[in-house]
């Protein structure tokens, strides 16, 4: 650690729907929280919306490849607060269409925007991980239907079932570095405010998964599996375990005497 800040956890993908829901649930759980997202505008709404969380800070960056996935790493590793966990909650924008119908060019544009990004990321992000003394976590938010296709969806069915083996891959390198990586596979579309109206029968909220993703870095167990299924059932109240390793920092930064992790 460095003096008297707690580690926090970079989120990427925060400008998202899913992203904003990981925010809201780390900063319930107490944890300081720093937003990367590729959308300034979208990310300062996420900011503004939090206005009253100090711990929450915001970074304009990208992880669509090698050399901006690098830069943003020089930039995080310049911060004068550690990191805790890296939770990669980066998503293409779907769009729907046959494979048959569209032309091979088509699937490799899917695998550029859903996939890639995911490895470039870990590539630059875990050696940052593994600088740390304190237990260090990482984790992807898979996307529906890595198992069954998404019908109408077949190239984002491709992708997102691809990074499903990538995070097992990574899963297995990443212990050399002493770092657990783990996806989280969330088996259904996630809808928030935005898309409330449009949202159907056993889709799952984005409060609801970022709750799964604190639930799982603050879990010892599974901790051998690459991929743990998301289960809402799991999650449905709000953890608070990030805070409780780090409680008598946090509390002299906010000037509070109760714990959160009662």
């Amino acid at each position: 650690m460095s003096g008297t800040l707690a580690p926090e956890v970079l989120v990427l993908g925060a400008s998202g729907r899913v992203g904003a829901g990981i925010v809201a649930a780390l900063l319930e759980a107490g944890s300081p929280v720093l937003a990367v997202g590729r959308d300034p505008q979208r990310l300062q709404a996420l900011a503004e919306a939090h206005a009253d969380e100090p711990a929450l800070q915001v970074l304009a960056g990208s992880v669509a490849g090698d050399r901006q996935a690098s830069a943003l790493a020089r930039r995080i590793a310049g911060r004068e607060r550690p990191l805790r966990a890296v939770v990669d909650a980066v998503a293409a924008p779907r769009r729907s269409a046959r494979l048959l119908d569209r032309p091979v060019a088509a699937l490799r544009r899917s695998l550029d925007e859903d996939l890639l990004p995911h490895l470039a990321a870990a590539r630059h992000l875990l050696p940052l991980l593994r600088s740390q003394s304190i237990d260090t976590r990482y984790v992807l938010v898979g996307g529906p239907h890595t198992r069954n296709g998404w019908a109408g969806y077949g190239h984002a069915s491709v992708s997102i079932a691809a990074s499903r083996m990538l995070a097992q891959v990574l899963h297995e390198e990443a212990q050399a570095l002493g770092v657990r990586l783990q996806m989280l596979a969330v088996d259904a579309p996630v809808w928030a405010a935005d898309n409330a109206a449009r949202a159907c029968a056993g889709w799952h909220s984005a409060l609801g998964v970022g709750r799964g993703v604190v639930s799982l870095l603050s879990s010892s167990s599974g901790a051998a599996r690459g991929v743990v299924e998301f289960t809402p059932t799991s999650t449905s109240g709000p953890a608070s375990l990030l805070a409780c390793d780090y409680a008598p920092v946090l509390r002299a930064a906010t000037g509070t005497s109760g714990s959160r992790c009662g």
